[in-house]
């Protein structure tokens, strides 16, 4: 069978511009045209599309585990925390004596009356091994978790209530000043990355290409993947889990790769939004912050990989201008939206683009 390419010529100049768009059109905007123009992109729109496309990231993630194989996972917020809490242990080394007890300690261990830092921030001071843990620590607990549920052929429902089930217990971890992760209120307060100051716009600008390029760069991966072989077995699974062990196909090798890779993409999105938004806590590992994931697949579209992203951005971008003018409202309008979506339109917006531009093609014919 003759491969598919991995984009179409328009797909291609779509996501060229995307990246003109990331690369070179923001930080215009924002570093070089002047604040009185109507055209500049300020800070807290600069701290807030980066925020949004670290949510792209787990939203295209639960894409490929949900959308393509079938897998609603409840607990993805985990693995957002996971990687968020290596990059913040990176952070709070590097505030060093900037702290308010001048102590090569974080703040919140001077507190506690620590002497010593525990055994697993050994690594923390280093860049390196903080980017390898980023992806190691999601990783690993993935495949652990996986490995045991898909060999003991969880699924469905169930699958769901276990995910849940285990980011509502890492959550109370956490929330525990023994374990040494801050307890509820988690880390802050950060001053440095890579020794160069973290408030400057030119580094949240830095921060904010990196996570645009992460995001294009995983829909690339993602792309090949759900177009590839892999991907058709994942898809089969998804419809018919029993004929494809008919056919000669073991199931749980392919869950499991997507799996993890699907949680070490969370991982490293939670790595990219915590020194854009300068805190984590316990509370980004809440059965509620998971379910939100599930709802911006289903909003944008599931099995679509664009959808998704689409619906990171609409419904945060909903969020962000409720929480202002009603807050008292948002959770209201997120129940109503993932009900419509839900009746109306079950291929989400992606899938009602896709039948508009269909209908529009047979009108002009």
């Amino acid at each position: 069978m003759r491969r598919k390419p991995l984009l179409t010529k328009a797909g291609w100049t779509s996501f060229l511009a995307a990246v003109v768009l990331v690369c070179a059109v923001a930080p215009l905007l924002n570093l070089v045209v002047p604040a009185t123009s109507p055209f500049h992109m300020s800070d807290y729109a600069v701290a807030l599309v980066g925020k949004i496309m670290c949510y792209a990231i787990a939203a295209l993630a639960m894409d490929l585990i949900w959308g393509y194989t079938g897998i609603l996972s409840l607990g993805h917020g985990l693995f957002f925390a996971l990687g968020g809490y290596a990059m913040g242990m990176y952070l709070m080394r590097q505030i060093g004596r900037e702290g308010n007890y001048k102590s090569d300690l974080p703040d919140f261990m001077v507190f506690l009356d620590w002497k010593a830092l525990p055994w697993h921030w050994t690594f923390s001071d280093s860049l390196f091994a903080t980017c390898i843990l980023i992806v190691a620590v999601p990783g690993i607990v993935a495949f652990v978790f996986g490995y045991f549920a898909f060999r003991s052929r969880i699924k469905g429902v169930y699958f769901s209530i276990i995910t849940q089930a285990l980011t509502y217990a890492a959550m109370l971890l956490f929330f525990r000043n023994e374990t040494g992760f801050g307890g509820n209120n988690g880390f802050t307060d950060f001053k440095r990355i890579a020794g160069i100051a973290i408030a400057t716009p030119q580094t949240r600008m830095t921060l904010f290409v990196l996570t645009g390029l992460t995001l294009l760069g995983f829909f690339l991966l993602a792309r090949f993947l759900v177009a590839s072989k892999f991907g058709r077995v994942l898809q089969a699974i998804r419809d018919a889990e029993s004929r494809v062990m008919f056919s000669g196909y073991n199931p749980i090798g392919f869950k499991l790769a997507i799996w993890t890779l699907s949680a070490i993409m969370c991982g490293v999105a939670g790595a990219l939004y915590v020194p854009q938004v300068g805190i984590i806590n316990p509370g980004e590992m809440s059965p509620a912050n998971s379910i939100e994931i599930a709802i911006w697949a289903a909003v944008g579209g599931r099995a679509t990989l664009v959808g998704p992203i689409v619906g990171a951005f609409i419904v945060n971008g909903a969020k962000s201008w409720l929480t202002v003018f009603a807050p008292e409202f948002w959770l209201y309008f997120l129940g109503a939206l993932f009900i419509a979506v839900t009746l109306f339109l079950p291929d989400g917006v992606a899938g009602l683009a896709k039948k508009l531009w269909n209908k529009a093609g047979r009108t002009r014919a």
